[in-house]
């Protein structure tokens, strides 16, 4: 009898991926297990060990050189979005392993929106308020909050999410400034904003968004100096990488006070560990890496995943492939 091809499934923590495609061929032309919990190192390693193929969803489950090495049956892979941080693909272009990805849907639209939603329920103090309720208080001292209006909006990376979030900033009548690595005034000035220099932008702006690609030269980019900078007023927002951050530095920037807040949708190890101080740090707000789980986006990864592992079943070319640059 033909042993069916092993294909394994890694990082559907939400349990959406079944909901939103069919998966009738694949479960009667494969073996196919789906991974709903966090896996690492040899827990990942055991998950695996006897893979045909491996769908990874985003960036949760990391393949390095010596992962990849260990793995002698594999002949093909794939992820979700159309980039990977935490896979070596040249350790799978090195043995001709074919790699797959799927569109990335509509998650610089939902970053953006998770932006916004962390500047405003950290500026307005929602959750402060709502226990305020809960307690069988009403307002107090603490509810007299400042406005947006008026105020400095400092976005660090002005791509397809920060020019997002800029606009909407201008909408609430605020100042926009920005600065990356390569900003121009004339790159700035397309979307109504200043180019100003990173120390001016940390000196002086009321919330700081930080939209960039976490690369060599922007991996660590706000630490201790960079935090002491900042207003005693004003609020750090991440919804882009964890590296571009020291969260220690960022933890005792908070506990001294300055920035005022910070509100951050991304960590070095995710999911968060139960027992991370970053859990309950005075003046953060912390979400669980919210910035592109919404519906229409694994509707799309979850029919990228059928389509691409049905093809490559029936080797045909794979719809969505992922070619390194």
């Amino acid at each position: 009898m033909t042993q069916l091809p092993n294909i394994v499934i890694l990082g559907d923590y939400e349990r959406a991926l079944r909901r939103f495609s069919k998966w009738d061929k694949l479960d009667q032309q494969a073996s196919l297990t789906i991974h709903h919990e966090p896996l690492r190192d040899e827990a990942l390693y055991e998950a695996v060990k006897d893979a045909d193929a491996i769908a990874i969803v985003r960036d949760r489950s990391p393949f390095n050189e010596a992962m990849i090495a260990r793995l002698p049956k594999l002949k093909f892979l794939m992820f979700t979005g159309e980039r990977n941080g935490t896979l070596e693909a040249s350790a799978l272009v090195s043995r001709n392993i074919p790699m797959g990805c799927t569109p990335g849907g509509p998650s610089k639209e939902t970053t953006a929106e998770l932006t916004w939603a962390l500047i405003l329920g950290a500026s307005k103090r929602l959750i402060e308020e709502n226990k305020l309720i809960a307690s069988g208080g009403w307002r107090d001292e603490f509810s007299l909050l400042p406005m947006l209006s008026g105020q400095r909006l400092g976005v660090m990376g002005l791509g397809a999410i920060g020019s997002r979030v800029a606009r909407v900033g201008h909408a609430f009548g605020m100042e926009v400034v920005t600065w990356s690595p390569r900003m121009t005034p004339e790159r700035a000035a397309a979307e109504n904003a200043t180019s100003v220099s990173l120390d001016e932008l940390l000196r002086t702006s009321k919330i700081v968004t930080m939209h960039l690609v976490a690369g060599p030269g922007t991996k660590g980019i706000i630490s201790a100096d960079q935090l002491a900078l900042m207003r005693d007023d004003a609020i750090l927002v991440n919804t882009s990488r964890a590296a571009l951050i020291n969260m220690q530095d960022l933890r005792k920037a908070l506990i001294a006070g300055r920035p005022a807040q910070a509100a951050v949708d991304v960590f070095d190890v995710e999911p968060l560990p139960k027992e991370d101080s970053l859990r309950n740090t005075p003046e953060l707000l912390v979400t669980p890496h919210l910035g592109f789980i919404a519906e229409p986006i694994f509707k799309i990864f979850s029919q990228g995943i059928t389509e691409n592992l049905e093809a490559w079943l029936d080797g045909k070319p794979i719809p969505h492939p992922f070619r390194p640059q």
